[in-house]
């Protein structure tokens, strides 16, 4: 304990910290924004429907979520280290079957590995920056979570070179067993802040945080957590619409093969499109993450949300040309990345860091439930003939959440700590009364 500040001495680095959960998450990026590079290969060889392959992203992302609070209970019980090399096994096993797997079983089975083992360390990684970084809440979960935003952009040349040259099933395998197994090594380096541990967030106006921890039970009994939460699915939907169908898309386009020469690159549309977008979705975590610990939560959402609604539109009606599909797609996801900031850091200003993975997780699982939504954009772009309604769809549902965040959460959220900050001066008044 040092004498000066009040504060344990640290054991370790919280940058340390922060930068292994960065990399734990570059490590399982493909299992989301990879997938698209899969499904039409898969299509190819077993003649099953597209909308059957995309089964097995939607069962990935409940798996990936909706487990997310139970492995957060034993993380703020037991430590990240287990919960995190736990993942990084079954991430390595989920890829390995679906390089074998010949039914479509099988291939479910797969994304349901690959969803635990992902969620696993999503959440751990996440809370762990939450926890360490009150001072930098929004910056320091961007940051993690742009590990899982941009880092498939590290491998989707050679994820699709790999397929191009030895087929899916080797690309499945090989990336597979290799992150898997840099995941469990990493994990051996992750620790939970002690207590007194980390420096105090330094007061702003614009960004409130609880003066209490909140459990999880007494947060599920709030109605601020389940507008986060109805906001949360409807902006996740939105954006899982497209990023699962990236790929899917420019082939209807018919742009996907179009050679483009941008002078400092040379690739097909579908790949700039898929580095830039990646790139894009990454930066937006940190970058809006941090605008938002200094213009606060609620203001930066409606900004960034508008701004998604129109980037949406504008796919939907000129994407057909391979430039503007390519800066279109590329908004779409950095205008979409950020939610995996926002949210969660809003949820920890408001209910505390005690419990933040678990209750970071109980709002994670909403992304669980907009992959519901995921399908039905290839049903609708089927009933109408083409990705405008589907696109016009997600603009829409972005206005919506823009909307309800200055006009709905932020004065939900004056209310709930204005009755806060009085119960406290309540209790202290009747402190100094006894005695």
């Amino acid at each position: 304990m040092s004498l000066a500040t009040g504060t344990a001495a640290p054991r370790v680095n919280r940058w340390v910290q922060l930068v292994t959960g960065i990399v734990c998450m570059v490590m399982i990026a493909n299992l989301q924004y990879g997938w698209t590079l899969f499904v039409n290969p898969i299509a190819a060889k077993h003649h099953w429907a597209i909308s059957e392959i995309q089964v097995a992203f939607s069962i990935f992302v409940l798996t990936e979520t909706w487990l997310v609070p139970v492995e957060g209970w034993f993380v703020d019980r037991f430590g990240p280290k287990i919960v995190v090399a736990f993942g990084g096994i079954l991430v390595a096993i989920a890829w390995s079957l679906d390089s074998v797997a010949s039914s479509l079983p099988a291939l479910y089975l797969g994304g349901a590995l690959a969803g635990i083992g992902g969620g696993a360390v999503y959440g751990t990684c996440v809370g762990n920056a939450l926890k360490w970084f009150p001072d930098r809440r929004g910056l320091a979960a961007g940051l993690t979570a742009a590990g899982f935003g941009a880092g498939a952009a590290l491998t989707v040349i050679p994820i699709r070179d790999t397929i191009l040259s030895h087929g899916y099933e080797a690309a499945f395998l090989w990336f597979g067993l290799g992150q898997g197994l840099v995941v469990l090594v990493l994990s051996r380096l992750l620790v939970a802040p002690r207590k007194g541990e980390v420096p105090a967030a330094a007061p702003r106006k614009s960004l409130r945080q609880s003066a209490r921890n909140y459990t999880p039970r007494e947060m599920l009994r709030s109605p601020i957590f389940w507008l986060l939460y109805v906001m949360f699915v409807l902006v996740a939907a939105s954006g899982l619409m497209a990023t699962a169908q990236v790929a899917v898309i420019a082939k209807d386009y018919k742009i996907a093969d179009l050679q483009l020469d941008l002078g400092f690159v040379a690739a097909t549309t579908l790949t700039i499109a898929l580095v830039v977008d990646n790139v894009l979705n990454g930066l937006a975590r940190p970058f809006f993450g941090w605008v938002s610990d200094h213009l606060g939560r609620e203001n930066t959402m409606a900004f960034v949300f508008t701004l998604g609604a129109i980037c949406y539109w504008v796919l939907g009606s000129f994407g057909n040309s391979p430039v503007t599909f390519i800066l279109a797609a590329g908004m779409v996801y950095f205008t979409w990345g950020e939610i995996y900031s926002l949210f969660p850091a809003t949820c920890t200003d408001e209910f505390g860091a005690q419990y933040a993975t678990t209750n970071a997780g109980l709002l994670y699982t909403a992304k669980g439930t907009s992959s519901i939504l995921v399908p039905l954009a290839n049903v609708l772009k089927s009933y109408t003939g083409s990705w405008h309604s589907v696109f016009v769809v997600a603009a829409l549902m972005n206005i919506a959440v823009a909307l309800a965040a200055v006009f709905i959460l932020k004065p939900m959220r004056n209310a709930h700590h204005a009755a806060e900050a009085k119960a406290g001066a309540a209790a202290m008044r009747a402190t100094r009364g006894a005695e």
